[in-house]
């Protein structure tokens, strides 16, 4: 029997990281306030359908003298044969059909107990007229009838039903506690298990605890479980890459920074893995500078770019690459996010701003007026990151207007603000994926390190919303040429082929 199954708690004192719900319904059943329904909703392997069923206990003898035919009703709800308790899995019987015919049977008092109770597990999955039929039966329920409901996903409830029913919302079970349930389960499977391999399974089953327990079962063949060997089962996310990784993004080592991530791909460590780690360390490190009164600007712009990645991630074919993107388009040097396109052209040298000119957003010089030029200088004074988002957000760039020549600095500082203006994600993803390699002959040139997405931008619905957001930006038409760089760095030697149009397809 697997461990979750032959550990799955039996008695309220047997729940863990649930008493808030545990206290309630103790009190309940204890003063005789019993409801009719009760809505269970909470993240997965939190105990949702365990409560369900010791609460089915006490629901089932709540009338009952006899202490003998207690303790077989109890019995038989733990062995899954008490004809009264009727557990529904609602993604597998979620049609009206199935509603009526519970609705029927309903009417039939309880054989053996004095009550029957319904669990319906997956609640959300019942469609809308399986929800309306439901409806009046859950209002005006038989005296001896009581449903308890489970649902992972609260807002696809409608709010009908939930009006009807005592809702408790499970939440996720904190490390600490689950260390302790997993310490108790590997004592009585005699299991030697490292306190450190005890929270790394912990920590990477996100406050589901049936997930740890499930992890623990797969180690127990082992003589000893080590961090390793938990790490190893996890796809080889180690501390010291993840480490080494920050570090690297932090110092602008972009070398290290591919290195690092392919090494994660090839040791299969889920990117989505990697990035709710490196979000976790970054967030620690933030806590703690606000308690130092320290500033946090660069750590709250890489917060924004691997919040990204996480969506880009699930939308990538390429998942290491949306990683990649993320990490390499961040500047050490400000703490701010830049696009891709902020590199020079191809083989030539960036254009520097005169010394003289106060914003180097402007390439000619040209009469201000004193108020602006005083703002102007008031935001150059300020930090790098304020200064680049607010020139960009209160004004237009320095050549915007038709009359004037458009230079490259002018389009690679208004960028990353056109950029973020782009939908959907997945085109937004690509386009940063570019830079701004040229700006001639009223044409903007975008060169890509991948085919793939210098074809998701290039296309008409794509290209046609870029060139208006660009005629917008820069108050002039503008067309939009896609390049690839052939100078870019290589998939790795193991990276499956992927068929562009098959992956195109499936995202959009």
């Amino acid at each position: 029997m697997s461990l979750y199954r032959k550990y799955r708690p039996q008695t309220f004192d047997a729940v863990t990281g649930q008493e808030p719900v545990v206290t309630t319904l103790r009190n309940a059943v204890a003063q005789d306030k019993i409801a009719h329904a009760y809505l269970f909703a909470g993240p997965r392997g939190t105990g949702k359908t365990s409560i369900a069923r010791i609460l089915a206990k006490t629901l089932l003898t709540h009338a009952i003298q006899d202490e003998t035919i207690k303790k077989q009703i109890i019995k038989a709800v733990e062995e899954g044969s008490m004809v009264d308790l009727i557990e529904i899995d609602a993604a597998s019987n979620r049609g009206i059909d199935d509603i009526r015919e519970l609705i029927e049977k309903i009417q039939f008092s309880p054989i053996v107990a004095s009550a029957k109770v319904y669990i319906i597990d997956e609640v959300h999955m019942l469609t809308r007229e399986a929800f309306n039929a439901l409806l009046k039966t859950l209002e005006e329920p038989p005296s001896y009838a009581y449903f308890i409901l489970a649902t992972t996903e609260l807002q696809k409830i409608p709010p009908t039903i939930q009006s009807r029913c005592q809702r408790f919302t499970f939440r996720q079970i904190d490390d600490d506690a689950m260390v302790a349930r997993l310490e108790y389960i590997a004592g009585e499977e005699h299991m030697q298990v490292e306190k450190a391999a005890l929270e790394a399974i912990a920590h990477h089953a996100q406050g589901g605890l049936r997930d740890a327990i499930s992890l623990l079962d797969q180690l127990r063949s082992l003589e000893k479980v080590t961090l390793s060997d938990v790490q190893a089962r996890l796809g080889g996310i180690s501390i010291e890459s993840l480490e080494g990784l920050l570090q690297a993004t932090t110092t602008g080592d972009r070398e290290q920074v591919i290195r690092l991530v392919r090494e994660l791909e090839e040791s299969g460590a889920p990117m989505d893995a990697v990035v709710r780690q490196m979000l976790g360390k970054i967030r620690a490190d933030m806590h703690g500078r606000i308690s130092r009164n320290e500033t946090i600007d660069d750590l709250t712009q890489l917060l924004n770019a691997l919040l990204d990645a996480v969506r880009n991630i699930r939308l990538s074919p390429v998942p290491a690459l949306a990683l990649e993107t993320a990490l390499l388009s961040y500047s050490p040097a400000t703490g701010a996010m830049q696009a891709p396109s902020v590199a020079p052209p191809l083989g030539s040298s960036p254009p520097r701003p005169s010394p003289a000119t106060p914003s180097p957003s402007s390439s000619t010089p040209k009469q201000e007026d004193p108020k602006q030029s005083a703002a102007s200088v008031s935001v150059a004074s300020s930090s790098p990151s304020a200064a680049s988002v607010s020139s960009i957000a209160a004004t237009p760039p320095a050549s915007s207007n038709s009359s004037g020549s458009l230079s490259l600095m002018d389009v690679v500082s208004a960028w990353p603000d056109l950029a973020n203006k782009v939908t959907p994600a997945a085109v937004k993803m690509s386009l940063k994926n570019g830079r701004v390699t040229a700006v001639e002959d009223g044409s903007v040139t975008l060169t890509f390190t991948a085919a793939f997405h210098r074809d998701r931008v290039a296309q008409t619905d794509s290209s046609t919303a870029i060139e208006r957001l660009m005629q917008e930006t820069f108050q002039r038409p503008l067309r939009l040429r896609c390049l690839v760089d052939q100078n870019s760095i290589p998939p790795p030697a193991n990276q499956p082929m992927v068929n562009l149009a098959e992956a195109a397809a499936d995202i959009f």
